[in-house]
């Protein structure tokens, strides 16, 4: 009852928002389209798990491609427009790096490397993303022609840049990590003002993350507050969120991918691997086909006949009686096939006398009695 109510106020908190352009209820990314109804779309998180080698990022484009995933996405980082020798964020992590400026500048690629990796990408029928940092970022990507856009968490409240990555008419991805209702709400507006193609993943900035901060309720007051496709961004380094999100009605599956429990880099502890992506989009594909199918417990009942028969019990003497044996539980078994008098009809014959003698392992029949 309580759940009813508060999903019946987040719909009239919809309502109360100001939003220019109502988000839409589903939208395309590139061939794929995404919201209720349309296969759950799953992208693959490559993040900075290359550690700055092109050809480990390309290999990830190879590995993915193998799995089912719609989509693979990077981080487009450039150190210059996003970052300063004060960030402190995970400093010590890598011994190459004297600063966490230095970790951003090795995971730079140039914008002919990055056209190089989105080219790889769609000859391997995958959508290619990747999350923007900054202005500049944004600019190197709308030249490449992504089809979409994947914002992090710590952009959220970035209004600048969400404005500027509206106004390309682009769907949005946007995660929801770390913020308040009240900051979604404001990065939302934003987004509407140029258009309504808007989802909004649920996530937990918690590296890995453990299950009772998952926030799998979320996915729904997501979608009761906005009304937009929703995710999960899993951290959690297991295959199990992606599948329980589907099943609370996600549309957008993001998760962290590593070749190898054994490679080096921040995000291998809260990704999964290639092999367990691709049970993720089995498993997935597997609920998605399960939710869809309804069935009338009944009508399957009635299919089953000869199984029902199969897997039935009937009425067996256990021993030989006499005529005139007063039926007792002792006296009998219930043994299958169910092609007799059912086991559930028993309690009719307990007392009765027979009316012949009756041999051990025959059907109990009705004219054994008076």
């Amino acid at each position: 009852m309580r759940d009813a109510i508060d999903r019946q106020s987040r719909k009239k908190h919809r309502h109360s928002l100001k939003l220019k352009h109502q988000l839409e209820k589903s939208f395309a990314v590139d061939d794929h389209l995404v919201g209720p109804g349309h296969p759950c779309f799953v992208i693959a998180e490559i993040g900075q798990a290359h550690d700055g080698s092109l050809g480990a990022a390309h290999a990830y484009v190879d590995a993915v491609a193998k799995t089912g995933a719609q989509a693979v996405k990077f981080q487009t980082h450039i150190a210059d427009a996003e970052s300063s020798h004060d960030e402190e964020f995970r400093v010590n992590g890598f011994p190459q790096d004297s600063t966490r400026y230095d970790y951003w500048k090795r995971m730079e690629f140039t914008e002919t490397q990055w056209a190089a990796l989105a080219k790889h990408a769609a000859d391997k029928g995958l959508v290619f993303l990747s999350t923007p940092f900054s202005f500049e970022a944004v600019e190197l990507l709308e030249r490449l022609g992504v089809p979409a856009w994947k914002i992090g968490s710590g952009e959220t409240g970035n209004l600048a840049m969400l404005e500027k990555i509206a106004k390309t008419q682009k769907p949005i991805l946007l995660s929801s990590g770390m913020s308040y209702w009240k900051e979604l709400d404001e990065a939302i507006s934003v987004l509407s003002g140029h258009h309504g193609k808007v989802g909004v993943f649920q996530c937990t900035t918690s590296y890995p993350c453990p299950p009772e901060k998952l926030g799998l309720n979320v996915i729904r007051e997501i979608g009761d507050r906005y009304g937009c496709p929703t995710g999960l961004s899993d951290h959690s380094g297991t295959i199990y969120p992606s599948l329980a999100a589907v099943v609370l009605g996600a549309n957008m599956i993001e998760a962290h991918v590593v070749l190898s429990r054994d490679s080096f880099g921040p995000d291998v502890t809260s990704s999964v691997t290639i092999e367990e992506l691709k049970v993720i989009v089995e498993g997935v594909r597997f609920t998605e086909k399960s939710l869809a199918s309804i069935i009338d417990k009944d009508l399957e009942a009635e299919a089953m006949a000869d199984l029902r028969q199969l897997f039935g019990r009937s009425i067996y003497f256990s021993r030989d009686l006499e005529q005139g044996h007063e039926l007792a539980l002792s006296d009998i078994s219930l043994k299958k096939p169910g092609t007799g008098i059912p086991a559930k009809m028993l309690d009719r014959y307990i007392g009765r006398k027979l009316t012949k003698a009756c041999s051990e392992g025959e059907q109990l029949k009705e004219d054994d009695f008076s």
